[in-house]
């Protein structure tokens, strides 16, 4: 007697990638191992590396049929969804919703299923839950506390948590295919922030975004102060392009930042200068780096009972790190 056919509506997973190798075996494997009942197709669009990634997504696609691999000529991040999208569509063109995934996360089983299925009990247009990072070893650790915390990244529940509704962005994102159809899909402008402004275009034209702490995505932040710097200080910049392009965007989140590194380098200029000038009085200006520096020690202190000490040692320079990086490319803008 066959098997009855599934009533779930066909879905694709779409994801963009370029230097994956480390990860992207774990990825891919993660997506085909979904516990969700309904056709889905795997479509993954390559980027120009340096490393084995177009080899293994090759060797990924070959052995499984749901996995559809693309070139991404340009390597660029919103070109790339794009590219994966069409192209999950075109191999299974019933599909009724998209859902994004990335290269180095892990999707635990239930997250296609909990996606459609708060999809069709919400209504909303786009759902999406939290980005969880998790660190391996003392500093990968002060960087994920730092990147789930209030001080580190703002209140956003998609980083912190909190209740299911509406919000202003998720991460990653589950989408009603006709909704993002219609809206273009990502804006190929943005390098980053393509997911906050398709949001914004999403909410402005009257379609809910919806949040839910059930869907959550493992991520592993960076390593070293280098590279944390180098992809908060970019980001910082695009944050200041949304903010050129949608000035009715700015709140005091995104704004508190750069004007934080203004007040602690007029402070030192003007101490110094006092200093140099004989006016020691001047050198009262160096509270405000103090205050900043006893606010990111002292949430290094509560971080203590969740953290290891090696950890709690590196926090305080984790969370200046953020800050100023994010901060000056804020202020440097594109």
């Amino acid at each position: 007697m066959p098997a009855p056919r599934s009533t779930r509506p066909p879905v694709v997973v779409f994801a963009t990638v370029r230097n994956e190798e480390r990860d992207l075996r774990a990825a891919v494997g993660a997506v085909l191992a979904q516990d969700y009942p309904g056709p889905m197709v795997f479509a993954l669009a390559v980027g120009p590396s340096d490393d084995a990634t177009e080899a293994i997504a090759a060797e990924l696609a070959a052995q499984d049929p749901r996995v559809v691999v693309v070139v991404n000529p340009t390597g660029l991040t919103p070109q790339g969804l794009n590219i994966a999208t069409r192209a999950g569509i075109e191999a299974q063109p019933a599909s009724t919703y998209l859902i994004r995934t990335d290269g180095h996360a892990e999707l635990p089983v239930d997250y296609v299923r909990t996606a459609v299925d708060t999809l069709e009990r919400t209504g909303a247009d786009n759902v999406g839950g939290m980005m969880v990072p998790l660190g391996n070893g003392p500093m990968q650790e002060a960087v994920a506390y730092a990147m789930s915390h209030p001080v580190g990244l703002g209140g956003g529940r998609f980083h912190t948590g909190g209740t299911e509704g509406e919000a202003e962005t998720v991460y990653l994102g589950a989408f009603r295919r006709a909704v993002f159809e219609r809206l273009g899909g990502y804006d190929e402008h943005w390098s980053r922030a393509q997911d906050w402004e398709l949001n914004l275009r999403l909410r402005t034209s009257g379609a809910v975004v919806w949040f839910t702490p059930r869907m959550r995505v493992e991520y592993r932040p960076r390593a070293s102060f280098r590279a944390l710097a180098a992809q908060f200080y970019k980001t910082g910049q695009w944050r200041r392009e949304v903010v050129r392009r949608y000035p009715q965007t700015a709140s005091p989140r995104y704004l508190a930042p750069p004007v934080a590194v203004v007040a602690i380098a007029l402070s030192v200029v003007g101490a110094v200068l006092g200093v140099a000038l004989g006016a020691p009085v001047l050198a009262l200006l160096l509270v405000v780096p103090a205050v900043y520096l006893l606010a990111v020690v002292a949430t290094a202190i509560s971080a203590a009972r969740d953290l290891r000490p090696a950890a709690v040692l590196r926090l305080p320079a984790v969370l200046s790190v953020m800050h100023m990086a994010w901060g000056s490319g804020f202020l440097r803008g594109r």
